[in-house]
């Protein structure tokens, strides 16, 4: 089973997006956090713990995520998608470049 975690800024657009397609997929548990003050769910240790695989929109993501909670990543592998916030929540062409980004290593 792969516990893949989805990181954003807000967790209002991006990551729930991303945590919403990829629940569907055989052997694949998901979850989905923000980095921002104000986000919606933030970022927990118990989620960067429970991840086999992160994945970050941003390298401001990765660097803020190394930063906040570099004693708890160890050896986990981090992604970056490189995904602008330029979409809203389950746009067609965020769910298009989630999936050819992502697939890959959720396969």
């Amino acid at each position: 089973m792969i516990h893949a975690l989805f990181i954003c800024t807000q967790n209002r657009l991006r990551s729930p997006t991303a945590e919403q397609i990829f629940s569907m997929w055989a052997n694949v548990e998901t979850d989905s956090a923000g980095l921002g003050h104000d986000a919606d769910v933030r970022l927990s240790v118990e989620q960067i713990e429970w991840a086999t695989i992160i994945f970050v929109m941003e390298k401001a993501h990765r660097n803020k995520l190394s930063k906040q909670f570099k004693t708890h990543l160890n050896s986990k592998r981090i992604i970056c998608l490189g995904i602008p916030d330029d979409y809203d929540y389950m746009q067609p062409e965020l769910i298009r470049l989630l999936e050819t980004k992502v697939g890959a290593f959720l396969q």
